[in-house]
């Protein structure tokens, strides 16, 4: 076993017994106290420009954690209150602050899978159970078990609602409308056969587990998660609660034509949002260092019994994808990282953990016009910079290998952008 995780796993057996103890914390190794170097610093910072200028974010807000050498956090930006009348951009409102709440997205996905593991061990269900064991009366769900809708092999489609979403953001949406949205949609495949992402298919999920709990999904969350882990600043708000808790940049997107592309001469203020447009497959909010010990407790299985990590971690190939990308339950593997991006109306996010070495990268920017796939390269490009950084005194760098560079990462981002701004100059810390 890594050493990291080994780590990390021994502050599970508290767990056994109560779902609510709370881990000890700090997980991993001993972070080293200051600031990255100069060098370091520049580059994340130009490459954290760089994001927003492609995204056509106002703002952003990331933290990085190098065990042996340091961190950097930052915020650039601003709160983007209002739309510039020339550009129609998002601008204004002052500074971001790192402590600021935001909506994480598609990264909500990871926190319902895990829920599902910790019932798993509880043995109230199966990972693979039918859902329609839990959902008697649901029709076309034959032969989709729990752990398919959680690594995305359940052959559901992913319905095309962006369009209704961002034009009524504030309107309430039933999960059963979402999941027949998505069973309507044509099939990828057989349940088991292929990988494609299914955020319908994750809130099929959450309805066979709250049938199953007789719990509603803010208290799941909170018992098997936020409690334990302390995530005090995070939370599931209701579909009625549409601000975002507490202090927060106000998320942007472009609108949505009717054949599904972003119309960037249109963007739009979707700040105030119903969570239930996503749902336990996007509702949560977060700040960075929430993210943090979460993303750090993700990839290490810290929640999980030992055997449980495994079946988390049994990933498969994601089709159209590089080999080192793969699909766990709820979250990705990618090299040595485990993590995901996220994505919901007007915010984008990203978080990565190595639990070996605990490197770990958290970022957001407030334009969603761009995907989850544009957070997670924008994290990888982080990661990559933060792999060359100086150790500080009295630390020893670790051998981690990652299998694409800053300049990978860069490139990708390009393909991905969405109405962008414009873009900086890169100073990059070479690749290793």
């Amino acid at each position: 076993m890594r050493a990291g995780v080994a780590l990390l796993l021994t502050l599970v057996l508290p767990l056994a017994g109560c779902a609510q103890a709370e881990v000890p914390q700090p997980f991993g190794p001993e972070q080293a106290t200051g600031t990255l170097s100069a060098e370091t610093l520049a580059a994340l910072d130009a490459a954290l420009a760089d994001g927003m200028a492609l995204a056509g974010a106002s703002g952003a807000i990331a933290g990085v954690w190098v065990p042996w050498a340091g961190r950097w956090l930052a915020s650039p930006g601003t709160l983007g209150t209002r739309a510039d009348p020339e550009t129609g951009r998002a601008v204004g409102g002052g500074a971001l602050t790192t402590d600021m709440g935001f909506r994480i997205g598609t990264q909500t996905t990871a926190m319902t899978c895990t829920v599902l593991l910790r019932l798993a061990e509880e043995q109230r269900v199966g990972l693979d159970d039918p859902v329609s064991t839990y959902l008697t009366r649901q029709p076309g769900i034959e032969g989709i078990t729990l752990r398919q809708l959680c690594q995305h092999t359940s052959g559901l489609g992913q319905p095309e609602l962006d369009a209704q979403f961002v034009s009524n953001p504030t309107r309430r949406w039933p999960a059963l409308e979402l999941v027949s949205a998505g069973l309507g949609t044509a099939r990828v495949g057989p349940p088991g056969r292929l990988w494609s992402r299914s955020d319908a298919g994750v809130q099929l999920l959450g309805m066979a587990l709250a049938e199953a709990t007789g719990q509603d999904w803010a208290d799941l969350y909170q018992r098997y998660l936020f409690d334990p882990l302390g995530l005090r600043e995070t939370s599931y708000p209701d579909a009625r609660e549409l601000a975002v808790p507490g202090p927060h940049p106000h998320g942007w997107t472009a609108a949505v034509d009717g054949a599904g592309r972003a119309d960037c001469a249109r963007m739009l203020d979707v700040t105030r949002l119903s969570p239930s447009v996503a749902g336990v497959a996007g509702g949560v909010v977060s700040t960075l260092a929430d993210l943090k010990t979460w993303s750090q407790a993700l990839a290490a299985g810290t929640l999980l019994q030992p055997d449980t990590v495994n079946e988390q971690w049994a990933t498969v190939a994601q089709g159209g994808k590089p080999f080192w990308q793969r699909q766990g339950l709820g979250a990705e593997q990618l090299g040595p990282m485990r993590g995901a991006g996220g994505e919901i109306p007007g915010y984008l996010s990203a978080s990565l953990t190595d639990p070996e070495t605990g490197l770990t990268v958290v970022v957001m920017v407030n334009d969603s016009s761009a995907g989850a796939d544009f957070a997670l390269d924008l994290a990888m490009r982080l990661a990559a910079i933060a792999t060359q950084a100086a150790t500080a005194d009295g630390q020893v760098a670790p051998r981690l290998a990652l299998p694409w560079t800053a300049d990978d990462a860069a490139a990708m981002m390009r393909v991905n952008a969405a109405c962008p701004a414009g873009t900086v100059e890169n100073p990059m810390v070479p690749a290793g």
